[in-house]
């Protein structure tokens, strides 16, 4: 009997999860609905969200003034759009010369098209789009904004503005700063000590002084130490002034990605015999990087937003070309202003939001920590 029983016995199918606790249900269950106090927090935030969104959404999109011209813009409160069409141009271009854009619009096509397959991690010849865009890109991008080359007319600095200034001086300032930044962390942690009080002093330096007075030197005090006769572009003073100023602060996060690595690391380097720069390079930094990549990428985003600081000294970026446009009498409105920020806000917003993303993405990928 006991025979039979167990050559007819058959385990029971498991059965699936109950409904409320998978899915979006579930999700918002466990992150959301909780404990009461979660609950409470949840339909509080729920209803500011509600307030917001709907006093945005009516200034912005239902009630605002979508065609017609300033007088349009005259009545009411709402958001003011005919403005931003007809300032589109300056927006972007600055006071680049109209029969000359396409150079603007060519070398941004030809950066986003050699970022692409860059940024995705599967697609192959890593080295020779690097070497393309590292190496090759700048130059091209130069000669063609900038001309005066290649039966190309010159198009000098002071008419650039817009997001191209954006752009210029914060991709610039990441490209310059990141390498420098890390040449600054491995010296502060070098045996030599002058290295290392040299690396220490320009660190500290420059991290004790705010970044529009870094502004002001460069484009003031720097032309008074420079030999009688020799000038520098007053938008290359500022670039080079705020890629110093980002590898001081990238040199601290770096160190700090150097100093979690275990010493046990750095001994089985040596036990295989590898050098310091191979050690540095095969070993360490890959996963000192890896660690601070959102400390990186909060340098970075912390860049992009602080470019707006060169209207200080005459240079006419995104911003600044917006707070231009309200001196135009013909759109001297009350709806001008706050639709000009709104749009500046919005277009920062965008930039900020994708880098946060896509270091979001790359922290999944390298398994920093973060759960798939």
């Amino acid at each position: 009997m006991d025979t039979q029983s167990q050559q007819t016995w058959q385990p029971i199918p498991e059965k699936p999860p109950p409904s409320l606790s998978i899915g979006p249900v579930g999700w918002a269950r466990k992150n959301l609905f909780s404990s009461p106090l979660d609950v409470v927090l949840t339909l509080l935030g729920l209803y500011m969200t509600y307030v917001v969104a709907t006093a945005i959404l009516d200034w912005a999109v239902f009630g605002a003034v979508w065609t017609g011209t300033a007088d349009d813009c005259r009545e009411g409160s709402q958001a003011c759009w005919p403005f931003i069409q007809a300032k589109w141009g300056q927006l972007i271009y600055g006071r680049y010369p109209l029969e000359e854009r396409w150079r603007v619009d060519a070398t941004m096509i030809i950066g986003v098209l050699a970022m692409i397959p860059m940024l995705i991690p599967a697609v192959p010849f890593k080295k020779w789009n690097a070497i393309f865009l590292f190496v090759i890109y700048p130059v091209l991008a130069f000669f063609l904004l900038l001309g005066g080359s290649f039966a190309l007319p010159l198009v000098e600095t002071p008419l650039w503005g817009g997001l191209l200034v954006t752009l210029v001086t914060s991709i610039v300032g990441i490209v310059g700063s990141l390498p420098l930044g890390i040449l600054l962390a491995l010296g502060r942690r070098s045996n030599m000590p002058v290295v290392r009080m040299l690396s220490i002093g320009f660190i500290e330096f420059w991290r004790g002084v705010p970044l529009i007075t870094v502004l002001f030197m460069a484009s003031v005090m720097l032309p008074l130490f420079l030999p009688e006769g020799v000038t520098l572009d007053k938008l290359l003073r500022c670039l080079i002034g705020i890629a110093l100023f980002s590898a001081a602060y990238l040199a601290e996060v770096v160190r700090g990605g150097l100093q979690a690595i275990p010493r046990g690391q750095y001994e089985a380097a040596n036990a295989l015999g590898l050098g310091y720069w191979r050690t540095m390079g095969l070993i360490i930094l890959p996963q000192a990087l890896r660690l601070v990549i959102p400390g990186i990428v909060n340098s970075f985003i912390a860049l992009l937003k602080d470019t707006t600081l060169v209207l200080i000294v005459g240079l006419f970026d995104l911003l600044g070309i917006i707070q231009l446009s309200f001196t135009d009498p013909n759109w001297s409105t009350p709806n001008t202003a706050n639709t000009g920020y709104f749009t500046a806000a919005v277009m920062f917003w965008c930039l900020c939001f994708s880098i946060s993303r896509y270091s979001q993405f790359m922290e999944r990928r390298l398994q920093t920590g973060h759960k798939r």
